[in-house]
Protein backbone atom coordinates (compact mmCIF):
# COMPACT_ATOMS: atom_id res chain seq x y z
CA UNK A 1 0.00 0.00 0.00
CA UNK A 2 2.95 2.45 0.37
CA UNK A 3 2.74 2.67 -3.19
CA UNK A 4 -0.03 4.88 -2.88
CA UNK A 5 1.71 7.37 -0.63
CA UNK A 6 2.68 10.45 -2.65
CA UNK A 7 6.73 10.52 -2.16
CA UNK A 8 9.58 10.64 -4.52
CA UNK A 9 9.25 6.92 -5.85
CA UNK A 10 5.73 7.16 -6.54
CA UNK A 11 5.67 10.73 -8.24
CA UNK A 12 5.53 9.22 -11.70
CA UNK A 13 2.67 7.53 -10.55
CA UNK A 14 1.10 10.60 -8.69
CA UNK A 15 1.80 12.55 -12.41
CA UNK A 16 -0.21 9.65 -14.09
CA UNK A 17 -3.39 9.54 -11.75
CA UNK A 18 -3.63 13.79 -11.64
CA UNK A 19 -3.60 13.68 -15.14
CA UNK A 20 -6.26 10.77 -15.70
CA UNK A 21 -8.44 12.62 -13.78
CA UNK A 22 -7.98 16.10 -15.18
CA UNK A 23 -8.57 14.75 -18.33
CA UNK A 24 -11.65 13.19 -17.08
CA UNK A 25 -12.98 16.40 -15.49
CA UNK A 26 -11.98 18.48 -18.74
CA UNK A 27 -13.89 16.12 -21.26
CA UNK A 28 -17.10 16.80 -18.57
CA UNK A 29 -16.51 20.55 -18.63
CA UNK A 30 -16.48 20.70 -22.33
CA UNK A 31 -19.31 18.35 -22.92
CA UNK A 32 -21.83 19.77 -20.76
CA UNK A 33 -25.05 20.86 -21.89
CA UNK A 34 -26.65 22.27 -18.61
CA UNK A 35 -26.21 22.62 -15.31
CA UNK A 36 -28.17 20.05 -13.95
CA UNK A 37 -29.23 16.40 -15.22
CA UNK A 38 -32.27 16.95 -13.01
CA UNK A 39 -31.46 13.33 -11.27
CA UNK A 40 -33.54 12.83 -7.90
CA UNK A 41 -32.34 11.78 -4.50
CA UNK A 42 -34.21 8.27 -4.89
CA UNK A 43 -32.42 7.79 -7.85
CA UNK A 44 -28.85 8.50 -6.97
CA UNK A 45 -28.52 7.33 -3.10
CA UNK A 46 -28.92 3.51 -4.27
CA UNK A 47 -26.08 3.74 -6.54
CA UNK A 48 -23.97 5.60 -3.66
CA UNK A 49 -25.26 3.07 -1.34
CA UNK A 50 -24.50 -0.49 -2.87
CA UNK A 51 -20.37 0.77 -3.42
CA UNK A 52 -19.01 -1.56 -1.00
CA UNK A 53 -15.71 0.82 1.05
CA UNK A 54 -14.56 -2.33 2.40
CA UNK A 55 -13.38 -3.73 -1.01
CA UNK A 56 -11.69 -1.08 -3.13
CA UNK A 57 -10.98 -1.68 -6.56
CA UNK A 58 -7.25 -1.55 -6.99
CA UNK A 59 -7.13 0.80 -10.20
CA UNK A 60 -7.46 4.54 -10.60
CA UNK A 61 -9.10 4.40 -13.84
CA UNK A 62 -11.85 2.01 -12.97
CA UNK A 63 -12.58 4.35 -9.98
CA UNK A 64 -12.86 7.23 -12.09
CA UNK A 65 -15.20 5.43 -14.11
CA UNK A 66 -17.39 4.71 -10.88
CA UNK A 67 -17.02 8.25 -9.72
CA UNK A 68 -18.50 9.28 -13.56
CA UNK A 69 -21.80 7.23 -12.10
CA UNK A 70 -22.16 8.54 -8.61
CA UNK A 71 -20.50 12.28 -9.02
CA UNK A 72 -19.44 13.50 -12.26
CA UNK A 73 -22.68 12.71 -14.68
CA UNK A 74 -25.32 14.63 -12.03
CA UNK A 75 -23.05 17.34 -10.20
CA UNK A 76 -24.13 20.80 -10.62
CA UNK A 77 -22.04 22.53 -12.95
CA UNK A 78 -21.47 26.54 -11.75
CA UNK A 79 -19.39 27.31 -14.69
CA UNK A 80 -22.75 26.70 -16.96
CA UNK A 81 -24.50 30.17 -17.96
CA UNK A 82 -27.71 29.29 -16.75
CA UNK A 83 -26.81 28.50 -13.52
CA UNK A 84 -27.95 31.53 -12.00
CA UNK A 85 -29.14 30.01 -7.82
CA UNK A 86 -26.70 30.28 -4.96
CA UNK A 87 -23.72 32.43 -4.50
CA UNK A 88 -21.38 30.16 -5.92
CA UNK A 89 -18.87 31.13 -8.56
CA UNK A 90 -17.02 29.41 -11.69
CA UNK A 91 -13.43 29.17 -11.07
CA UNK A 92 -10.46 30.38 -12.67
CA UNK A 93 -7.77 28.59 -13.62
CA UNK A 94 -4.76 30.04 -11.97
CA UNK A 95 -7.13 29.02 -8.41
CA UNK A 96 -7.35 25.51 -9.83
CA UNK A 97 -3.95 25.09 -10.52
CA UNK A 98 -2.94 26.68 -6.93
CA UNK A 99 -5.86 24.21 -5.47
CA UNK A 100 -3.54 21.37 -7.21
CA UNK A 101 -0.46 22.58 -5.94
CA UNK A 102 -1.55 22.78 -2.54
CA UNK A 103 -3.25 19.78 -1.99
CA UNK A 104 -0.75 17.81 -2.93
CA UNK A 105 2.30 19.40 -0.87
CA UNK A 106 -0.30 19.75 1.76
CA UNK A 107 1.07 22.57 3.75
CA UNK A 108 -0.50 23.22 7.42
CA UNK A 109 -0.98 26.91 8.08
CA UNK A 110 -1.44 26.95 11.82
CA UNK A 111 2.63 27.24 12.34
CA UNK A 112 5.54 28.56 10.57
CA UNK A 113 7.27 25.26 11.02
CA UNK A 114 4.80 23.24 9.00
CA UNK A 115 4.30 25.89 6.03
CA UNK A 116 7.51 28.30 5.95
CA UNK A 117 6.98 30.47 3.02
CA UNK A 118 2.94 29.63 2.87
CA UNK A 119 2.53 31.89 6.12
CA UNK A 120 4.78 34.83 4.44
CA UNK A 121 2.36 34.55 1.72
CA UNK A 122 -1.07 34.26 3.18
CA UNK A 123 0.11 37.16 5.78
CA UNK A 124 1.00 39.16 2.15
CA UNK A 125 -2.45 38.43 0.96
CA UNK A 126 -3.68 39.94 4.74
CA UNK A 127 -1.89 43.09 4.11
CA UNK A 128 -2.74 43.11 0.54
CA UNK A 129 -6.58 42.98 1.04
CA UNK A 130 -6.21 45.44 3.84
CA UNK A 131 -4.73 47.49 1.83
CA UNK A 132 -7.41 47.34 -0.60
CA UNK A 133 -10.13 47.88 2.14
CA UNK A 134 -8.10 50.97 3.70
CA UNK A 135 -8.10 49.71 7.43
CA UNK A 136 -4.62 51.11 8.15
CA UNK A 137 -1.10 50.63 9.49
CA UNK A 138 -2.08 48.34 12.24
CA UNK A 139 -4.75 46.47 10.25
CA UNK A 140 -4.48 42.56 10.19
CA UNK A 141 -6.28 38.97 9.86
CA UNK A 142 -5.98 35.89 8.65
CA UNK A 143 -7.71 32.90 6.19
CA UNK A 144 -10.88 31.22 7.31
CA UNK A 145 -12.88 28.61 5.75
CA UNK A 146 -15.84 30.62 4.77
CA UNK A 147 -18.25 33.88 5.77
CA UNK A 148 -19.86 32.32 8.36
CA UNK A 149 -16.67 31.61 10.44
CA UNK A 150 -15.10 35.06 9.65
CA UNK A 151 -18.32 36.81 10.77
CA UNK A 152 -17.69 34.07 14.10
CA UNK A 153 -14.44 35.25 14.68
CA UNK A 154 -15.63 39.45 14.29
CA UNK A 155 -18.33 39.11 16.72
CA UNK A 156 -15.80 37.51 19.28
CA UNK A 157 -13.28 39.75 19.03
CA UNK A 158 -16.50 42.52 19.84
CA UNK A 159 -17.65 40.95 21.84
CA UNK A 160 -14.12 40.00 24.22
CA UNK A 161 -13.69 44.15 23.66
CA UNK A 162 -17.34 45.26 24.65
CA UNK A 163 -17.37 43.25 28.01
CA UNK A 164 -18.90 45.42 30.59
CA UNK A 165 -16.75 44.83 33.59
CA UNK A 166 -14.02 41.88 34.98
CA UNK A 167 -16.64 40.38 36.63
CA UNK A 168 -17.24 36.35 36.03
CA UNK A 169 -19.08 36.04 32.96
CA UNK A 170 -19.04 40.21 32.26
CA UNK A 171 -22.83 39.89 32.56
CA UNK A 172 -22.95 38.93 28.88
CA UNK A 173 -26.64 39.19 28.98
CA UNK A 174 -26.40 43.27 28.58
CA UNK A 175 -24.74 42.57 25.43
CA UNK A 176 -26.26 43.53 22.04
CA UNK A 177 -25.81 43.21 18.75
CA UNK A 178 -27.84 45.12 15.59
CA UNK A 179 -28.02 43.65 11.88
CA UNK A 180 -30.56 44.30 9.37
CA UNK A 181 -33.57 42.32 9.31
CA UNK A 182 -31.97 40.59 6.04
CA UNK A 183 -28.28 39.70 7.08
CA UNK A 184 -26.93 36.98 7.09
CA UNK A 185 -28.17 33.77 9.67
CA UNK A 186 -24.68 33.55 10.53
CA UNK A 187 -24.74 36.92 12.62
CA UNK A 188 -27.56 35.15 14.87
CA UNK A 189 -26.08 31.75 14.81
CA UNK A 190 -22.54 33.55 15.99
CA UNK A 191 -24.69 34.96 18.98
CA UNK A 192 -26.24 32.00 19.78
CA UNK A 193 -22.13 30.30 19.97
CA UNK A 194 -20.42 32.88 21.89
CA UNK A 195 -23.50 32.61 24.54
CA UNK A 196 -25.62 35.69 24.11
CA UNK A 197 -29.10 35.72 24.90
CA UNK A 198 -31.89 34.98 22.17
CA UNK A 199 -32.44 38.45 22.03
CA UNK A 200 -29.22 39.53 21.43
CA UNK A 201 -28.93 40.44 17.30
CA UNK A 202 -31.59 43.60 17.37
CA UNK A 203 -33.24 42.86 13.67
CA UNK A 204 -33.13 46.91 12.11
CA UNK A 205 -35.56 47.34 9.44
CA UNK A 206 -33.98 47.78 5.50
CA UNK A 207 -35.74 50.88 3.26
CA UNK A 208 -37.16 49.86 -0.22
CA UNK A 209 -33.67 49.11 -1.60
CA UNK A 210 -32.96 46.25 1.18
CA UNK A 211 -30.43 48.87 3.02
CA UNK A 212 -30.53 49.07 6.78
CA UNK A 213 -32.24 52.00 7.62
CA UNK A 214 -29.88 54.36 9.67
CA UNK A 215 -32.98 55.93 11.20
CA UNK A 216 -34.63 53.56 13.11
CA UNK A 217 -30.56 52.09 13.72
CA UNK A 218 -30.27 55.19 16.06
CA UNK A 219 -33.53 54.50 17.74
CA UNK A 220 -32.09 51.40 18.73
CA UNK A 221 -29.07 52.31 19.82
CA UNK A 222 -30.37 55.37 21.88
CA UNK A 223 -33.07 52.60 23.18
CA UNK A 224 -30.29 50.30 24.11
CA UNK A 225 -27.65 53.02 25.98
CA UNK A 226 -31.12 54.15 27.76
CA UNK A 227 -31.71 50.56 28.84
CA UNK A 228 -27.96 50.10 30.55
CA UNK A 229 -27.21 47.86 27.63
CA UNK A 230 -24.18 47.65 25.88
CA UNK A 231 -24.00 47.86 22.02
CA UNK A 232 -21.19 45.47 21.06
CA UNK A 233 -21.47 45.69 17.46
CA UNK A 234 -23.29 46.58 14.60
CA UNK A 235 -23.25 44.43 11.50
CA UNK A 236 -23.02 46.02 7.93
CA UNK A 237 -23.69 44.74 4.78
CA UNK A 238 -21.74 45.53 1.94
CA UNK A 239 -23.89 42.69 -0.05
CA UNK A 240 -26.75 40.50 1.21
CA UNK A 241 -27.19 37.43 0.16
CA UNK A 242 -31.13 37.62 -1.02
CA UNK A 243 -30.57 40.98 -2.61
CA UNK A 244 -26.80 41.92 -2.81
CA UNK A 245 -27.78 45.10 -1.11
CA UNK A 246 -25.21 47.45 0.66
CA UNK A 247 -25.91 49.06 3.92
CA UNK A 248 -25.15 52.85 3.85
CA UNK A 249 -21.43 52.26 5.62
CA UNK A 250 -20.12 55.99 6.29
CA UNK A 251 -23.64 56.29 8.39
CA UNK A 252 -23.33 53.30 9.94
CA UNK A 253 -19.46 54.24 10.76
CA UNK A 254 -20.83 57.71 12.05
CA UNK A 255 -23.24 55.93 14.72
CA UNK A 256 -20.79 53.05 15.73
CA UNK A 257 -18.11 55.73 16.55
CA UNK A 258 -20.95 57.89 18.03
CA UNK A 259 -22.17 54.82 20.62
CA UNK A 260 -18.99 53.57 21.20
CA UNK A 261 -19.84 49.89 18.87
CA UNK A 262 -17.54 47.53 17.04
CA UNK A 263 -18.40 47.79 13.05
CA UNK A 264 -18.10 44.53 11.52
CA UNK A 265 -19.02 44.58 7.64
CA UNK A 266 -19.75 41.30 6.28
CA UNK A 267 -18.65 41.87 2.56
CA UNK A 268 -18.71 37.95 2.26
CA UNK A 269 -20.68 38.86 -1.03
CA UNK A 270 -19.52 42.64 -2.02
CA UNK A 271 -16.07 42.24 -1.74
CA UNK A 272 -15.66 41.34 -5.34
CA UNK A 273 -16.02 45.92 -5.36
CA UNK A 274 -12.28 45.95 -4.18
CA UNK A 275 -10.92 45.05 -7.76
CA UNK A 276 -13.76 47.18 -9.07
CA UNK A 277 -12.29 49.20 -12.30
CA UNK A 278 -15.57 51.14 -12.08
CA UNK A 279 -17.53 50.56 -8.87
CA UNK A 280 -15.53 50.28 -6.30
CA UNK A 281 -16.94 53.70 -4.53
CA UNK A 282 -19.92 51.51 -3.57
CA UNK A 283 -18.10 50.22 -0.82
CA UNK A 284 -17.06 53.84 0.27
CA UNK A 285 -17.36 53.62 4.26
CA UNK A 286 -15.62 50.28 4.51
CA UNK A 287 -12.32 51.66 5.95
CA UNK A 288 -13.83 52.69 8.62
CA UNK A 289 -14.88 49.20 10.02
CA UNK A 290 -13.58 47.46 12.91
CA UNK A 291 -13.82 43.99 11.21
CA UNK A 292 -14.39 42.91 7.48
CA UNK A 293 -15.49 39.33 6.32
CA UNK A 294 -14.01 38.54 2.35
CA UNK A 295 -15.18 35.51 0.39
CA UNK A 296 -12.47 35.11 -2.21
CA UNK A 297 -14.75 31.95 -3.07
CA UNK A 298 -18.01 34.48 -3.91
CA UNK A 299 -16.70 37.37 -5.95
CA UNK A 300 -12.86 36.50 -7.00
CA UNK A 301 -13.53 33.48 -8.73
CA UNK A 302 -11.89 31.60 -6.47
CA UNK A 303 -12.66 27.46 -5.01
CA UNK A 304 -14.44 27.11 -2.34
CA UNK A 305 -12.48 27.08 0.59
CA UNK A 306 -11.37 30.54 0.51
CA UNK A 307 -12.07 33.23 2.93
CA UNK A 308 -10.64 36.20 5.68
CA UNK A 309 -11.36 37.87 8.62
CA UNK A 310 -10.01 41.40 8.19
CA UNK A 311 -9.28 43.88 11.61
CA UNK A 312 -8.24 47.22 12.10
CA UNK A 313 -6.49 46.61 14.72
CA UNK A 314 -3.91 43.56 14.66
CA UNK A 315 -4.04 43.50 18.78
CA UNK A 316 -7.55 42.53 18.75
CA UNK A 317 -6.47 39.26 17.46
CA UNK A 318 -5.28 38.15 20.82
CA UNK A 319 -8.74 36.98 21.93
CA UNK A 320 -8.64 34.15 20.07
CA UNK A 321 -5.04 33.45 20.67
CA UNK A 322 -4.57 30.07 22.76
CA UNK A 323 -0.71 28.46 23.58
CA UNK A 324 0.27 24.97 23.97
CA UNK A 325 3.46 24.09 24.27
CA UNK A 326 3.50 21.60 21.73
CA UNK A 327 2.54 23.92 19.04
CA UNK A 328 2.77 27.49 19.76
CA UNK A 329 4.76 28.27 23.31
CA UNK A 330 4.63 31.69 24.21
CA UNK A 331 8.37 32.08 23.05
CA UNK A 332 8.10 31.79 19.95
CA UNK A 333 6.32 35.16 20.10
CA UNK A 334 9.50 36.67 21.76
CA UNK A 335 11.51 34.94 18.76
CA UNK A 336 9.41 36.60 16.21
CA UNK A 337 8.24 33.12 14.84
CA UNK A 338 5.25 33.27 12.79
CA UNK A 339 2.02 31.26 13.72
CA UNK A 340 -0.65 31.93 12.19
CA UNK A 341 -2.30 29.83 14.71
CA UNK A 342 -1.81 32.57 17.11
CA UNK A 343 -4.86 34.47 14.93
CA UNK A 344 -7.17 31.55 14.60
CA UNK A 345 -10.08 29.72 15.11
CA UNK A 346 -8.96 26.86 13.51
CA UNK A 347 -5.65 24.81 14.29
CA UNK A 348 -4.98 22.48 11.34
CA UNK A 349 -5.53 25.19 8.08
CA UNK A 350 -5.44 24.69 4.38
CA UNK A 351 -3.36 27.00 2.61
CA UNK A 352 -5.81 28.50 0.66
CA UNK A 353 -4.32 31.26 0.18
CA UNK A 354 -2.30 30.58 -2.58
CA UNK A 355 -5.19 29.78 -5.07
CA UNK A 356 -5.82 33.97 -4.50
CA UNK A 357 -1.78 34.46 -4.98
CA UNK A 358 -1.67 32.25 -8.04
CA UNK A 359 -4.98 34.08 -9.52
CA UNK A 360 -2.99 37.19 -8.73
CA UNK A 361 -0.24 36.58 -10.22
CA UNK A 362 -1.28 35.31 -13.24
CA UNK A 363 -4.09 38.00 -13.95
CA UNK A 364 -3.65 40.51 -11.72
CA UNK A 365 -6.21 42.18 -9.34
CA UNK A 366 -7.64 44.37 -12.05
CA UNK A 367 -8.31 41.15 -14.38
CA UNK A 368 -10.36 40.05 -11.23
CA UNK A 369 -12.35 43.03 -11.28
CA UNK A 370 -13.54 42.79 -15.02
CA UNK A 371 -15.05 39.67 -14.02
CA UNK A 372 -16.65 41.21 -11.38
CA UNK A 373 -17.96 44.23 -13.19
CA UNK A 374 -19.20 42.21 -15.39
CA UNK A 375 -21.52 40.32 -13.65
CA UNK A 376 -23.17 43.26 -12.15
CA UNK A 377 -23.43 44.85 -15.31
CA UNK A 378 -25.12 41.39 -16.12
CA UNK A 379 -27.26 42.06 -13.35
CA UNK A 380 -28.64 45.58 -14.58
CA UNK A 381 -29.47 44.02 -18.31
CA UNK A 382 -31.51 41.51 -16.51
CA UNK A 383 -33.34 44.03 -14.35
CA UNK A 384 -34.56 46.07 -17.41
CA UNK A 385 -35.64 43.35 -18.97
CA UNK A 386 -37.76 42.16 -15.58
CA UNK A 387 -39.03 45.97 -15.53
CA UNK A 388 -40.22 45.38 -19.28
CA UNK A 389 -41.84 42.44 -18.93
CA UNK A 390 -45.63 42.15 -17.67
CA UNK A 391 -45.43 38.84 -16.28
CA UNK A 392 -42.60 39.13 -13.29
CA UNK A 393 -42.35 41.79 -10.60
CA UNK A 394 -38.67 42.45 -9.49
CA UNK A 395 -37.95 43.45 -5.97
CA UNK A 396 -34.87 46.27 -5.95
CA UNK A 397 -32.78 47.46 -8.61
CA UNK A 398 -29.40 45.13 -8.05
CA UNK A 399 -26.83 46.53 -6.65
CA UNK A 400 -24.46 43.94 -7.07
CA UNK A 401 -25.65 40.86 -9.36
CA UNK A 402 -28.93 39.85 -7.91
CA UNK A 403 -32.06 39.90 -9.33
CA UNK A 404 -35.13 38.81 -6.95
CA UNK A 405 -38.23 38.16 -9.43
CA UNK A 406 -41.62 36.36 -8.47
CA UNK A 407 -44.01 35.36 -11.66
CA UNK A 408 -47.71 37.19 -11.47
CA UNK A 409 -50.05 35.77 -14.00
CA UNK A 410 -52.25 38.22 -14.85
CA UNK A 411 -55.26 35.70 -14.73
CA UNK A 412 -54.68 34.64 -10.74
CA UNK A 413 -55.15 37.18 -8.25
CA UNK A 414 -54.65 34.52 -4.96
CA UNK A 415 -51.46 35.49 -3.35
CA UNK A 416 -51.22 31.91 -1.99
CA UNK A 417 -52.02 30.28 -5.71
CA UNK A 418 -49.37 32.58 -7.33
CA UNK A 419 -46.98 31.41 -4.38
CA UNK A 420 -47.26 27.76 -5.44
CA UNK A 421 -47.11 28.64 -9.16
CA UNK A 422 -43.19 29.80 -7.97
CA UNK A 423 -42.92 27.23 -5.90
CA UNK A 424 -43.74 25.18 -8.88
CA UNK A 425 -41.57 26.55 -11.83
CA UNK A 426 -38.70 26.63 -9.56
CA UNK A 427 -39.12 22.79 -8.95
CA UNK A 428 -39.81 21.54 -12.18
CA UNK A 429 -37.24 23.91 -13.69
CA UNK A 430 -34.34 21.74 -11.34
CA UNK A 431 -35.90 18.47 -12.20
CA UNK A 432 -35.46 19.65 -16.29
CA UNK A 433 -32.06 20.56 -15.50
CA UNK A 434 -32.19 23.28 -18.07
CA UNK A 435 -31.21 26.22 -15.10
CA UNK A 436 -31.02 26.27 -11.66
CA UNK A 437 -32.43 29.29 -10.28
CA UNK A 438 -32.61 30.01 -6.17
CA UNK A 439 -35.77 31.07 -4.28
CA UNK A 440 -36.63 33.36 -1.18
CA UNK A 441 -39.34 34.80 0.30
CA UNK A 442 -40.44 38.84 0.39
CA UNK A 443 -43.18 40.21 2.28
CA UNK A 444 -44.11 36.30 3.79
CA UNK A 445 -44.19 35.57 -0.08
CA UNK A 446 -42.06 32.93 -2.15
CA UNK A 447 -39.95 35.07 -4.80
CA UNK A 448 -37.35 33.35 -7.09
CA UNK A 449 -33.79 34.47 -7.01
CA UNK A 450 -30.95 35.04 -9.80
CA UNK A 451 -27.64 35.51 -8.21
CA UNK A 452 -25.04 36.37 -11.83
CA UNK A 453 -21.76 35.27 -10.80
CA UNK A 454 -20.72 34.02 -14.59
CA UNK A 455 -19.45 36.64 -16.79
CA UNK A 456 -20.31 33.70 -19.72
CA UNK A 457 -23.97 34.20 -18.94
CA UNK A 458 -26.01 36.35 -21.14
CA UNK A 459 -29.13 38.87 -21.21
CA UNK A 460 -30.51 35.96 -23.91
CA UNK A 461 -29.59 33.24 -21.22
CA UNK A 462 -31.85 35.59 -18.70
CA UNK A 463 -34.64 35.68 -20.99
CA UNK A 464 -34.51 32.39 -21.91
CA UNK A 465 -35.01 31.54 -18.38
CA UNK A 466 -37.71 33.07 -17.22
CA UNK A 467 -39.24 32.22 -19.78
CA UNK A 468 -38.92 28.70 -18.54
CA UNK A 469 -40.44 29.66 -15.48
CA UNK A 470 -43.21 31.47 -16.85
CA UNK A 471 -44.04 28.35 -19.32
CA UNK A 472 -43.79 26.09 -16.16
CA UNK A 473 -45.59 28.08 -13.74
CA UNK A 474 -48.60 28.46 -16.31
CA UNK A 475 -48.61 24.81 -16.77
CA UNK A 476 -48.95 24.37 -13.29
CA UNK A 477 -52.12 26.83 -12.81
CA UNK A 478 -53.58 25.52 -16.45
CA UNK A 479 -53.43 21.83 -14.42
CA UNK A 480 -54.86 23.69 -11.18
CA UNK A 481 -57.53 24.79 -13.05
CA UNK A 482 -58.57 21.31 -14.70
CA UNK A 483 -58.24 19.86 -11.14
CA UNK A 484 -60.71 22.64 -9.72
CA UNK A 485 -63.24 22.20 -12.55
Amino acid sequence: MRSHLLNDTTAERYRRSVTEGIERVAAKLATTDRPFTGVTVDALAPRIERIDLDRPLHDTSAVLDELEEVYLRDAIYFHHPRYLAHLNCPVVIPAVLGEAVLSAVNSSLDTWDQSAGGTLIERRLIDWTNERIGLGPAADGVFTSGGSQSNLQALLLAREEAKPGNEPGDNAAKLRVFASEVSHFSVKKSAKLLGLGADSVVPIPVDQDKRMQTLALAHELERCERDGLVPMAVVATAGTTDFGSIDPLPEIAQLCAQFGAWMHVDAAYGCGLLTSLKNRDRLEGIERADSVTVDYHKSFFQPVSSSAVLVRDAATLRHATYHAEYLNPRRMVQERIPNQVDKSLQTTRRFDALKLWMTLRVMGADGIGELFDEVCDLAQEGWKLLVADPRFDVVVEPSLSTLVLRFIPAAVTDPAEIDRANLYARKALFASGDAVVAGTKVGGRHYLKFTLLNPETTADDIAAVLDLIAGHAEQYLGESLDRAS
